[in-house]
């Protein structure tokens, strides 16, 4: 019956054994402390430990008494030899149980030898007296001390007296404290049994509650997954803020002040072309305007010049040779800055307009804001994840509740509760037994006492009636009747002394011996634990069976499981899942098996994938456009060709002056057609210079272009050579910061993704961990088991065995003064009681003893 309650007992236990795991072991980070709360447990009533009180003084001197009389070691190996021979090697081992018993036998030996001897001295005593000798002689002899003798005597009796009535008062409360004590059992078996219903009643409970507490871990593994934008890219970006930003920053830094000056020597190169092309155009249109004009006028100068006028030297030689004069400076008569010959620049400013395009002072902005968006980025990247997570942890709750539903939990403890019910009703049918049993036991102790308070009462009386009915005027043959009544009373305690002494010591061996033995075999070793080891000693109980508890429980006597190691830990208050070793026989992990579930998030989560390398500072055209402003074509422009043409003057020579020797020359022709057409091409050309070439030389429009493009075909001049640097070191500065994202930064991002990682196992491992404490020590705790065992030993060691060990104690040692009280109450009797005859003494004779 024991086993199959005890088999109940544990099976109840079975269904939180999926919740104990071996998982793999992981250096982790430590992850953030979830708060399981604080498993339900039920309030154990017994308090298995006893205060003697007062009386405990007794106990302790009984205990040294037994410590001085049996002084050696407990003798494990003689036990344990005895009990595997079934005490057949008592034959061969008789000298080391004597040896070990010795101060037992001795003290039984002397116990005996006074039963013995009390008797037969007894009946000597008597016909001694019978023939008037031992004092039966009523005669006494006049001594000069006799008063002195008599005071002394009766205070030795006095005094023995007293310590026997000490030894009296000590067994009566020693048998006192035995009946009250026993009045003690049905409330602590009644405790102990309420305790193993508020075992059995509360253990589904915790269960249930460890089962439930998985809550805790889903919802905070799903509020993170939840939050990782915030968490796992809040902590990417605290990393980042510490370690890539001030490296990001200073690359960034450096590359937007390169980038600042790409961007100002675009805009200037841009300017300069616009500038170029602008006043090229108003350049090139004003000086073809004035090359057609002078072009007309020079071909009118010539045809005029082709008047046969101009031809005839022999009738007027002056004119031809004017005529060949003005003719040969019509070449001059053109102009001298041919801006009509320079090549636009709408190639070069082309390509710069689509390179200004490119937005490059964005690319410092991107490269910040692409890592402050961080948390945007984690949440994008990992949704699909975190999804999967979120499903896998819900079939984890899932499979462990169906598994606790399955499993007849009730049926269980229904059948360890009725067993329960049945010991404690087969118990209390006992009650009545034992209230009668120790109620005989209380008579019998209370006669043994009054042996003693009898011989007790007649010491006192008669040293009261002897003390009292002195009178020492009186001789011994005239002494009054309440003196001799004193004497007569103490000669009655003598006999009742030989009559129940021997009587006395016969019980009170025998108590000794058994009392004795128990303390010094069962109770002391029991607090030394040295019992326990006798019943774990390996095959002992079953020659097959190393341990006898897993084998007779598990059929496994290999398993490390004791009898001390289960009191100890049910001493504890431990879980029974632990004392019992229950992770060892009800191992469920195979049927549920949290580390699985385990690599199935850590196979999830390893799916992370947060790469900031789709962070693209400068897109393939950005680069593009500024490789193309580095060969916008600047190069190819003929600089030379330009400055010249801007330096050169507007005309070849002045044409007003030439208007004027146009005009000095044509005064000295005769007057007629040639020179009124002449004057006709003065006046047209002092209109030209006056339209046309004075304002190219003074109007603001021609002088700025002229300036303009002076300055920016210098400028261009200057900037050409520089610009592929430039743009080599825009590109260097953010392929730098570039690498610096997309390495430093996915390295850091990694590290924090696995940490996180790992934070979210930390959570399955806490409550796996939290599960196997709670098992061990807060689960179904077995203190009411180890509670049985205290109140069995309280019971047998503190209430019957140390109150009977007193008792034999004091008792004991009242029986051994009855032996100087005999001595002392005889001499002392002479000295109360009337002689028949007294000495007659003679005046000479008044020294005489």
């Amino acid at each position: 019956m024991w086993k199959s309650g005890t088999l109940l007992l544990l099976s109840v236990l079975w269904a939180s054994g999926e919740l104990q795991q071996e998982t793999e072991p992981r250096r982790l980070p430590p992850p953030g402390k979830l708060d399981f709360g604080y498993v339900p447990a039920g309030v154990y009533e017994t308090l298995a430990h006893y205060e003697p009180g007062p009386i405990g003084i007794l106990f302790h001197l009984v205990h040294a008494f037994l410590h001085a009389v049996q002084p050696n070691a407990f003798p494990h190996d003689l036990i344990v030899k005895l009990a595997k021979d079934k005490f057949g090697a008592i034959q061969t081992e008789y000298q080391k149980a004597i040896y070990y018993e010795i101060g037992f036998l001795i003290c039984a030996a002397v116990g005996l030898l006074f039963a013995v001897l009390m008797p037969v001295v007894g009946l000597f005593f008597c016909m001694c007296r019978c023939c008037d000798n031992c004092g039966g002689e009523m005669h006494q002899r006049q001594r000069k001390n006799a008063d002195c003798r008599r005071g002394l005597l009766g205070t030795l009796l006095f005094s023995t007296s007293l310590v026997i009535t000490i030894g009296v008062l000590c067994a009566y409360a020693a048998n006192q404290n035995l009946s009250s004590q026993v009045k003690n059992i049905r409330r602590l078996v009644n405790s102990n049994m309420r305790d193993l219903h508020t075992f059995a009643n509360d253990t589904p409970m915790q269960i249930d509650y460890l089962i439930s507490q998985y809550a805790t871990v889903k919802n905070k593994v799903n509020y993170d997954l939840d939050n990782i934008g915030p968490l796992l890219g809040g902590r990417i970006h605290v990393r980042l803020d510490k370690e890539v930003h001030p490296a990001l920053n200073q690359v960034l830094n450096m590359a937007g002040v390169k980038i600042q000056r790409a961007i100002k020597a675009m805009r200037e190169t841009k300017e300069a072309l616009e500038n170029v092309s602008v006043s090229l155009v108003v350049l090139q249109e004003g000086a073809g305007k004035l090359h057609f004009n002078l072009s007309q006028v020079r071909d009118s100068i010539n045809r005029t010049l082709d008047d046969p006028g101009c031809h005839d030297e022999e009738s007027d030689a002056t004119t031809a040779q004017l005529c060949r004069s003005i003719r040969q400076s019509l070449s001059q008569l053109q102009m001298s800055a041919n801006f009509t010959r320079l090549p636009n620049v709408n190639p070069q400013l082309e390509k710069m307009k689509n390179v200004v395009k490119t937005d490059l002072s964005s690319v410092v902005h991107r490269g910040f804001s692409s890592l402050n968006d961080t948390p945007h980025i984690v949440i994008e990247q990992t949704r699909t994840v975190v999804n999967s997570v979120q499903n896998l942890v819900d079939s984890v709750g899932n499979n462990i509740s169906s598994f606790s539903r399955a499993f007849p939990l009730q049926t269980c403890l229904s059948n360890f509760t009725i067993f329960i019910s049945h010991a404690h009703a087969k118990i209390e049918d006992y009650y009545p037994e034992i209230d009668k049993m120790d109620f005989y036991r209380w008579i019998g102790c209370i006669a043994l006492c009054c042996m003693v308070v009898l011989v007790l009462a007649f010491n006192y009386l008669g040293l009261l009636c002897g003390t009292l009915g002195y009178d020492k005027h009186a001789s011994p043959t005239t002494r009054g009747c309440i003196s001799n009544t004193g004497g007569t009373l103490l000669m009655a305690g003598v006999g009742f002394s030989f009559i129940f002494s021997w009587m006395l010591m016969g019980v009170l061996t025998t108590i000794f011996l058994a009392g004795g033995n128990m303390e010094k075999l069962l109770c002391e070793p029991f607090h030394t634990k040295e019992l326990f080891k006798v019943v774990d000693t390996p095959y002992l109980i079953n020659p097959e069976w190393k341990n006898f508890i897993p084998g007779y429980m598990y059929n496994d006597s290999e398993l490390e499981l004791t009898s001390e190691s289960l009191y100890s830990t049910c001493k504890q208050n431990k879980g029974i899942y632990s004392a019992l070793r229950l992770d060892k026989v009800f191992n469920i992990s195979s049927f549920l098996n949290t580390t699985v579930f385990t690599k199935d998030v850590v196979r999830q989560l390893e799916n992370f994938r947060i790469d900031l390398r789709t962070i693209i500072l400068l897109e393939a055209e950005g680069k593009q456009n500024l490789l193309d402003f580095s060969e916008a074509g600047l190069s190819e422009i003929n600089y030379a060709d330009y400055l010249d043409e801007v330096n050169k003057g507007v005309t070849v020579v002045d044409v007003l002056s030439f208007a004027k020797e146009l005009e000095s020359q044509t005064d000295l022709m005769p007057r007629g057609p040639l020179q009124t057409a002449l004057k006709g091409h003065v006046a047209t050309l002092q209109r030209i210079h006056r339209q046309q070439i004075a304002p190219m030389e003074q109007a603001m429009k021609y002088v700025r272009a002229r300036s303009a493009l002076n300055q920016s075909m210098r400028f261009l001049e200057r900037t050409a050579s520089d610009l592929p640097n430039k743009v080599t070191d825009v590109l260097e500065a953010i392929a730098a910061a570039q690498h610096l994202i997309s390495q430093n930064a996915t390295l850091l991002i990694s590290q924090e993704t696995r940490k996180y990682s790992a934070t979210i196992i930390g959570y399955f491992n806490q409550y796996i961990e939290w599960v196997k404490t709670s098992l061990a020590l807060e689960v179904a705790p077995c203190k009411p088991f180890s509670n049985i065992l205290d109140t069995a030993q309280i019971m047998t060691c503190s209430f019957l065995g140390d109150s009977m060990n007193t008792f034999w104690m004091g008792l004991g040692c009242s029986t051994l003064f009855l032996l100087p009280s005999v001595i002392l109450a005889v001499k002392l009797a002479k000295y109360y009681r009337r002689m028949d005859t007294e000495d007659v003494y003679d005046d000479a004779l008044d020294n005489w003893n």
